[in-house]
């Protein structure tokens, strides 16, 4: 993404965040989701850098410590190539009890995530970190519960068509075809998709 005028990050002021002017506001991430629910209070990044990292968790990792500690990892191995910037890492777990499920990335591993998921509940578990140009770091993790009704075959089926669990925590995206399946939802939906939007745009609005 090519890097457009530093405070131009907060875009028409039709949202609650005042105008600031920073150097740069880095996404370390290449998530689209990311990017639109960032858009939707109105900030656009002025630079995307994914950071690179090795995301497998540790022997019995917890989900929230796992969500944290890659939140703040990304964080870390951006903001190294980024000073003077506000940098902003996340990541989504998916997770029943204690068990981590995986990002789907084919179409077994999205049928097993959807045949645990199949009616029961669920937590989403987004971890934000956010590390200001004088170098304060915030972080902070956000609980979501999702509950699927009972899933069919057919329905399992339909959904593997889509192809919506590519790359997805849980298997499933929520903003798409999912959103048929899922019976209730408990605590904020941006964090379903990838980003706590209200947690979010209170730190940019303190900046």
């Amino acid at each position: 993404m090519p890097n457009t005028p530093a405070a131009s990050f907060l875009s028409q002021p039709h949202n609650n965040l005042s105008r600031k002017s920073l150097d740069k506001f880095v996404l370390a991430s290449s998530s689209q989701r990311r990017l639109d629910l960032l858009a939707q209070i109105g900030v656009t990044p002025t630079l995307i850098d994914p950071a690179d990292i090795d995301e497998t968790p540790f022997k019995a990792e917890l989900p929230k410590a796992y969500a944290l500690r890659m939140a703040q990892e990304k964080l870390t191995t951006t903001a190294k190539r980024h000073q003077n910037a506000c940098v902003l890492a996340a990541d989504t777990v998916v997770a029943c009890g204690r068990r981590i499920l995986p990002k789907a990335d084919n179409e077994n591993a999205a049928r097993n995530c959807l045949k645990l998921l199949s009616g029961r509940r669920h937590s989403v578990i987004t971890a934000i970190a956010m590390m200001r140009p004088n170098r304060h770091t915030h972080v902070k993790s956000v609980i979501s519960h999702v509950t699927f009704r009972c899933l069919s075959e057919s329905d399992i089926q339909t959904y593997l068509t889509s192809n919506e669990w590519d790359g997805k925590a849980g298997g499933y995206a929520i903003q798409g075809l999912a959103a048929r399946y899922i019976r209730k939802i408990s605590g904020s939906y941006s964090n379903v998709v990838g980003l706590p939007l209200f947690e979010v745009a209170g730190w940019l609005d303190g900046l």
